[in-house]
């Protein structure tokens, strides 16, 4: 048992669900802001947060933000993505750094959608932003924690891959279609996909609590993959036929041209290079020893 309290803002997501419960189990105080109606303590858009909140918490765990993912790409549905990210993250971070015990660590979330599409070239944590959206609200998102991190809080920013779940996330929502036989490669399938299965995601976050990494963390299998080939893997995980692909402009049609450009047919290959020099290992490096775990829950 290690006995920390953990506040973790955006909790009730299928990722915060599963770092709490993960948490919990270990023995660690848990503590989920949520937002709604009436609440005058934890209110991002409003600028509120009561600093008592934290109080005595070792680490702060934000995972507060739209979806990337839930709906098309319209310019208010941006606007929200962004200032949702923004918001929350400024807010406690200036909480934070305004306190006379803050938390020691303040894990931020962001994403690999940072670097944009490198097409076949691996980026790692020291890689350049992309520029288009997501690109774009990776980099503020991160900036956002900056007066923790001068305030010499410990500030970390996992960017997550595709996390890989049956049923849940971007990932979870393709599997239905390849269980019925009607899944196959997104456009030409070149594009690198960069994943990681759900249960080494929750690993990778509760290593970074623990332990002393900074700055911004790729948390992501050490093999990505191509579309392609994850295709393939998946239809082998789940004895179902792939050969129907999804032509870019279907998935245009379906997602809006932009959407689709950065979920579907991006390419994002990174390698977790913090991870691998800290001595992290994954319970599942490979795509279809991933699969054979997610499939078999």
């Amino acid at each position: 048992m290690t006995g920390k309290r953990i506040i973790i803002t955006g909790g009730t997501g299928f990722l915060g669900t599963a770092l709490s419960t993960s948490l919990a189990e270990r023995g660690d105080e848990v503590v989920v802001l949520t937002r709604g109606a009436g609440n005058d303590q934890w209110d991002p858009a409003a600028g509120r947060l009561d600093p008592d909140l934290l109080a005595d918490a070792d680490a702060v765990v934000n995972f507060s933000g739209a979806g990337i993912g839930d709906k098309r790409w319209t310019d208010d549905r941006k606007r929200l993505i962004l200032d949702s990210r923004v918001q929350s993250t400024s807010l406690l971070a200036t909480t934070m750094a305004a306190m006379d015990s803050p938390p020691a660590v303040f894990v931020s979330s962001s994403a690999i959608g940072y670097y944009g599409d490198t097409g076949d070239d691996v980026a790692d944590e020291d890689s350049p932003p992309g520029d288009d959206f997501q690109a774009r609200v990776c980099v503020a998102w991160e900036q956002a924690a900056q007066p923790a991190a001068d305030r010499g809080i410990r500030v970390v920013h996992p960017r997550s891959g595709i996390v890989l779940a049956d049923g849940e996330g971007a990932f979870g929502r393709m599997v239905p279609l390849f269980k019925l036989g009607i899944g196959g490669r997104l456009g030409d399938g070149s594009q690198w996909w960069s994943w990681i299965t759900l249960r080494d995601e929750v690993r990778a976050l509760e290593y970074i609590i623990d332990g002393n990494l900074a700055g911004p963390v790729n948390v992501a299998a050490p093999n990505p993959v191509t579309n392609t080939d994850l295709t393939k893997a998946m239809g082998e995980a789940l004895g179902r036929p792939t050969i129907l692909p999804v032509p870019k402009f279907a998935l245009d049609i379906r997602l809006g041209k932009e959407l689709a450009a950065s979920l579907g047919y991006g390419s994002v290959r990174v390698t977790p290079a913090k991870l691998l020099a800290a001595g992290f290992t994954w319970t599942s490096e490979t795509i279809d020893v991933a699969l054979a775990e997610v499939f078999s829950r």
